[in-house]
């Protein structure tokens, strides 16, 4: 796929998937010409930005404010524990409030799957919405850097083999990935516990044990373990997911010579990846860091492009 040099222009992004491939590939070409130096090309004016987060965070919500810094952008200060949400104050009205006294735009996490939809139906909130993570909804910042992180290893996305491992029913980010993973091309697999897999993947790619995908991907993409979003305790100690789930140090050796590993931390090592192998020579997830500023570079400035 041949990317343009055309700017982008999103009033707000909320899936990955609601983009255009043109939208993608476009922001994956402004992304790498940010790391490579070159500077936004806003209208020279004021532009503010709010972080809400009210979940944890500190890859996404650390690299959109380095993102906003690196482009001149007011960052607005916000912490839910000391905000009004401590008095009751729903996502609606904190949003409206944002709008109200001239945010430009939002960046936010918060638990509740589709949060969003509320906040773009109101004729009085203006600011645009970054979705910076729903539930076990979304995450189309974190795919769009992944997808980054692919095109710069292979630069292409056609009949590339990805597998995508773990706790797959309560990750955002298999949600996201898989979707625009398949649409650009991709074959894909999922491995993982049975119980955390769900069956409308099998509209994607194929459940396979991670034992039989080894030695056929391009793309080893590992996913946390998300305790929090567990209902009940887990049905596994670290050990036994690790061996019986994990990518070993037995299981890489295993893998193709320049297949990479991809997670969007933070790892627990030891348990869905061997701890030797998170910084080893086939790992790309500090890449995927870096990749997650120059990104929000280029979807930030795609969204405030409309604002001037």
């Amino acid at each position: 796929m041949i990317i343009t040099s055309e700017r982008i222009s999103l009033k707000h992004l909320l899936t990955a998937e609601s983009l255009s491939d043109q939208e993608v590939m476009g922001l994956i070409k402004r992304a790498q010409q940010f790391k490579h130096g070159e500077k936004s090309q806003l209208p020279n004016q004021q532009y503010f930005v709010a972080n809400l987060f009210f979940e944890n965070s500190t890859r996404t919500h650390k690299s959109f404010e380095v993102a906003e810094k690196k482009m001149g952008i007011d960052v607005i200060e916000f912490d839910a524990k000391t905000s009004s949400v401590s008095k009751g104050e729903s996502l609606y009205d904190t949003v409206l409030t944002m709008s109200a006294i001239g945010v430009h735009a939002c960046v936010i996490r918060h638990w509740e799957e589709d949060y969003y939809n509320e906040l773009i139906q109101s004729k009085t909130i203006t600011t645009s919405i970054i979705n910076g993570g729903d539930g076990s909804g979304n995450h189309p910042t974190q795919c769009l850097l992944d997808l980054l992180t692919i095109y710069e290893e292979f630069g292409h996305f056609d009949n590339l083999n990805i597998a995508i491992c773990g706790d797959l029913t309560h990750s955002r980010v298999a949600n996201s990935n898989m979707k625009m993973l398949k649409r650009l091309g991709a074959n894909l697999y999922f491995c993982g516990p049975e119980e955390w897999y769900n069956k409308k993947y099998e509209a994607y790619g194929t459940y396979l044990p991670i034992d039989d995908v080894l030695d056929k991907v391009d793309v080893m993409m590992m996913l946390r373990v998300q305790h929090e979003r567990h209902d009940e305790g887990d049905s596994f100690s670290k050990e036994e997911y690790h061996q019986q789930h994990g990518l070993t140090n037995e299981r890489a050796t295993k893998m193709k010579e320049k297949a990479i590993i991809m997670h969007p931390a933070p790892v627990n090592r030891d348990v869905e990846l061997a701890d030797e192998l998170v910084e080893g020579y086939q790992s790309r997830i500090t890449q995927q860091m870096t990749n997650g500023v120059f990104m929000r570079m280029a979807i930030l400035e795609a969204i405030l492009q409309g604002k001037s």
